[in-house]
């Protein structure tokens, strides 16, 4: 059974930084590309940031970039989302996700796998 566990969220206030973790079983993890989305309120599911297979290749969603980095330990079955200067707007539930393959995408539909997500919420 394939589990995707998110940890790390927080109350924090604009400014701090916050380290997202995700910690993946019942799959191979190098065999996917990962992704980090965040829901907030009202709104659609989006992409935050993505990562490839290999790790060499990532994505930023604009708003993020510059203050996110996502990174992968397969070794540990780890996936990570730093977050640093954080933004009241940056306040949403954040979810990991897998998709079988080498490439991330931006759209939710791809992936084949989804953590329960961590509560971010960023006070000013």
């Amino acid at each position: 059974q394939v589990q995707l566990v998110e940890s790390g969220g927080g109350l924090v206030q604009a400014g701090d930084s916050l380290r997202l973790s995700c910690a993946a079983s019942g799959l191979t993890v190098s065999d996917y590309a990962m992704g980090w989305f965040r829901q907030a309120p009202g709104k659609e599911r989006e992409v935050v940031a993505a990562v490839s297979r290999n790790g060499l290749d990532s994505y930023y969603r604009p708003s993020v970039k510059g203050r996110f980095t996502i990174s992968r330990d397969d070794a540990k079955k780890l996936v990570y989302l730093q977050m640093n200067s954080l933004k009241p707007e940056d306040t949403a539930v954040y979810y990991c996700a897998a998709v079988r393959g080498s490439s991330w995408y931006v759209t939710v539909r791809a992936y084949d796998y989804w953590g329960q997500g961590t509560q971010v919420t960023v006070s000013s």
